[in-house]
C-alpha cells in the first residue's frame, strides 16, 4: 500500500492557516493551499495494517486505504471515483468533518495519524479543477416521484442517491436557500458557500428539482405530497433547542447559538437583516455556553465582530490532552480539543455552572452568575453528578449569551404532527429501517437519530435512500 516505508519517513502534516488577526477581518476559509506533492506524501503514510479500522470509524465506510493508495501513485481520477463510491460530498466532510476516521487509524496508536481528511478534501478539489466531476442523470426514469423534506446533508443524500436509481426527486427547504445545516449552520469560514452551490448545480443538471420558501405542512399542504408522490422522506434537523431553565433566559440579549449562526451566514451572503432583530457580538461582552463545535463557530463568529471580550463554558471537566492508558487504542477518548476559533481569541473555563442571568431595569442582559462545581463518579450506578464548590460563586459582565448546548428534537409542529407520525421517547422520529410508522413515508438523519454529525447526515441519507428504492420495487 503507498509507500512501505511512507510512516516512517514523513511526519503528519496539515496546511498553515492564515495568521488570525487577519482572517478574522474575513468569512473566507482559513487554511493556505497544500501542494499535490505534500498530499502524497500524507498519503504514503498509510500502513498497509492488516485490518483498516478507519473503516469502521467513518459512517460512510469509505474506502480509504485504497484512495491514498491511488493518490500516492498519481491516479486522482482513481481516487475520486474510489471516493465518490461512498461518498456524495467529500467537498463537506473534507472540511468539517472531526474525523472519526483518524482516531481508528492503526498509525495512531504510537504516531500521529493518516491526515485522511485532509487527503479526502484534496481528491474531491482535484477532481474539480481536472474535470472529473460531471452531472450523471440516470439513464432510464422509473417513473416514481419522491418527495424530500428538508435540504441539509441528509435530504441531499437521500436525493443523491434516489436520483440516480431513476426515481423523479424533488427536494422541499423552507427557507430562501438550499443547504440546511450547511447554509446556515456551518460559517462560512469553515465551509465558504460556493462550495454547496457547486454540488447543487450538478445534482440539479441530473435532474434534481429544488424548491425554496416551501414550507411542508405550512404552505405546502401535507396532503399535496401524500397524493403526488410515490414516497416521502423526511430530512429535517433536530431543530428545536435545549434551553438552561435558569432564571433571567428570556433577557434580551440570551439567543440560541443557531440563532446567531443562521442570522450571520444570511448577512455574510447578503441579506438584508431588520435592524431590530440584528444579533451582534460587536463591542460586547460575550459568553458561550456549551463547548462543542457549534459553541466553537460562535466564538469566531464573535471575533469577526470584534467583541469586547469572549468567555466559552463548559460544564464538564476540562479533557485530557493525550489518550488515558486505561482508555483502549480503538476508543475515541474525550481530548481537548482546541479550533481555530480559539485560537483567534478567547477565555475557556470548565466545570462552570450557570445560575443566573442578570437584567438591567429595561430587561437587557447585563451580567451573568456562574459558580464552579465538582463532579464525583457514583461506583455503583456508574453516574456521575456535581456539587457547587463554596466560595466560588461570582457574577461577570455580559451583554450576549450563546446558548450552545444542544437540541431536543425535532419540530412536531405542523409536518410531523400532521403527517401522524409516531415519535420515541427522546421525542425523535420513530421508524423501522427508516420507515415510519406512516404509509411511504420514511425518515433519516437528525430528526431520526437525534443531533449529531454532517458525516452521519449523509450516511443516514444514504442508508435511508437504500429503504425507499426497496420499498418502491416492491410498489412496482
Amino acid at each position: 500500500m503507498a509507500d512501505p516505508k511512507g510512516f516512517l519517513k514523513y511526519q503528519r502534516e496539515l496546511p498553515t492557516s492564515r495568521q488570525p488577526k487577519e482572517r478574522v477581518k474575513d468569512y473566507q476559509e482559513i487554511y493556505k493551499d497544500f501542494s499535490d506533492e505534500k498530499v502524497k506524501q500524507q498519503a504514503s503514510r498509510c500502513m498497509d495494517c492488516g485490518i483498516p479500522f478507519c473503516h469502521s470509524g467513518c459512517p460512510l465506510g469509505n474506502v480509504i486505504p485504497d484512495f491514498n493508495d491511488a493518490v500516492y501513485n498519481n491516479e486522482w481520477e482513481e481516487a475520486y471515483h474510489i471516493l465518490s463510491e461512498t461518498n456524495n460530498f467529500p467537498e463537506f466532510t473534507g472540511r468539517i468533518c472531526p474525523a472519526p476516521c483518524e482516531s481508528k487509524c492503526v498509525l495512531g496508536i504510537n504516531q500521529p495519524p493518516v491526515a485522511i481528511e485532509l487527503i479526502e478534501k484534496n481528491i474531491i478539489e482535484t477532481a474539480f479543477e481536472k474535470g472529473y466531476v460531471k452531472p450523471n442523470p440516470p439513464v432510464i426514469r422509473t417513473g416514481k416521484k419522491v418527495a424530500v423534506v428538508g435540504s441539509g446533508p441528509a435530504g441531499l443524500a437521500a436525493a443523491a442517491q434516489l436520483n440516480q436509481e431513476g426515481h423523479s426527486v424533488t427536494v422541499f427547504e423552507r427557507n430562501t436557500r438550499i443547504g440546511g445545516l450547511l447554509r446556515y449552520g456551518i460559517p462560512d469560514f469553515k465551509l465558504e458557500k460556493w462550495v454547496l452551490d457547486r454540488r447543487i448545480k450538478i445534482m440539479e443538471a441530473e435532474g434534481i428539482r429544488f424548491e425554496v420558501n416551501a414550507n411542508v405542512g405550512g404552505n405546502i399542504p401535507v396532503l399535496k405530497l401524500m397524493n403526488e408522490y410515490d414516497a416521502i422522506v423526511l430530512c429535517g434537523g433536530s431543530t428545536i433547542p435545549r434551553g438552561l431553565n435558569v432564571k433571567g433566559e428570556n433577557l434580551k440579549g440570551v439567543h440560541f447559538a443557531m440563532d446567531f449562526l443562521e442570522q450571520n451566514n444570511k448577512r455574510v451572503a447578503g441579506d438584508t437583516i431588520p435592524k431590530k432583530e440584528e444579533l451582534l457580538a460587536t463591542g460586547k461582552n460575550v459568553v458561550v455556553i456549551g463547548g462543542g463545535d457549534t459553541g466553537s463557530d460562535c466564538i469566531g463568529t464573535s471575533n469577526r465582530h470584534q467583541a469586547k471580550s469572549i468567555l466559552q463554558l463548559e460544564i464538564l471537566t476540562q479533557p485530557l490532552t493525550e489518550r488515558p492508558l486505561d482508555i483502549p487504542w480503538t476508543a475515541a477518548p474525550m481530548l481537548l480539543k482546541t479550533t481555530s476559533s480559539h485560537e483567534e481569541g478567547c477565555e475557556r473555563e470548565w466545570a462552570v455552572l450557570t445560575k443566573e442571568f442578570v437584567g438591567d431595569k429595561k430587561g437587557n442582559l447585563k451580567g451573568i452568575k456562574l459558580v464552579n462545581i465538582e463532579w464525583t463518579l457514583n461506583k455503583e450506578t456508574g453516574r456521575s453528578s456535581f456539587t457547587e464548590v463554596e466560595g466560588t460563586e461570582r457574577e461577570l459582565p455580559c451583554e450576549l449569551a450563546l446558548l450552545a448546548v444542544g437540541y431536543l428534537h425535532p419540530q412536531k409542529e405542523g409536518l410531523l404532527n400532521k403527517l401522524g407520525v409516531e415519535f420515541t421517547e427522546r421525542g425523535n422520529v420513530k421508524d423501522e429501517n427508516y420507515s415510519t410508522s406512516v404509509n411511504k413515508v420514511f425518515t433519516a438523519g437528525d430528526m431520526r437519530r437525534g443531533q449529531s454529525l454532517v458525516v452521519w447526515a449523509i450516511a443516514e441519507g444514504r442508508q435511508a435512500a437504500e429503504s425507499v428504492n426497496e420499498f418502491l420495487k416492491k410498489e412496482n
